[in-house]
């Protein structure tokens, strides 16, 4: 599955890019987190509930950022298990430019998903997908824009 996006944050890119490594903050933004630790400064352990049509799944996994390019951008990328549901491994390419007196968040996601979930097919993980990103920037944007 191939995402992409962008959103326009009310805020300077050294602002969205601290907020973009700060686990708290990224915590509240992300549908469905129950955890999510710092290891070391690139990367981070999650716990992650949601569900994806008929089937609800508690995803633990790992996340690791690299080709950091602070204020502008950075490469995400994690997997996790949700046990009998099945795996999902993916990650992200995220860039912060000045936009005005905010930034433009841009991002393009390839994830894979198996088990059970893949069985759901792609119209509705992508949908699923969808919805979930959507609703972490908006969340994302309420937080670091004020």
């Amino acid at each position: 599955m191939k995402l992409s996006g962008e959103n326009r944050i009310k805020a300077p890119p050294s602002e969205v890019w601290r907020a973009l490594n700060d686990p708290e903050i990224l915590k509240k933004a992300i549908p469905g987190c129950e955890s999510l630790d710092k290891i070391d400064d690139t990367h981070f352990k999650a716990t992650v509930v949601t569900k994806i049509g008929p089937v609800q799944a508690k995803f633990n996994g790992e996340v690791e950022l690299s080709d950091l390019d602070p204020p502008n951008g950075y490469t995400i990328s994690g997997k996790g298990s949700g046990g009998v549901a099945g795996n999902a491994r993916g990650g992200a390419k995220v860039k912060l430019a000045p936009d005005g007196a905010g930034t433009l968040l841009t991002y393009d996601v390839d994830a894979q998903v198996t088990g059970k979930l893949a069985q759901l097919g792609s119209r509705l993980i992508d949908s699923t997908a969808k919805m979930l990103a959507g609703q972490f920037f908006n969340r994302f944007e309420e937080i670091v824009g004020r």
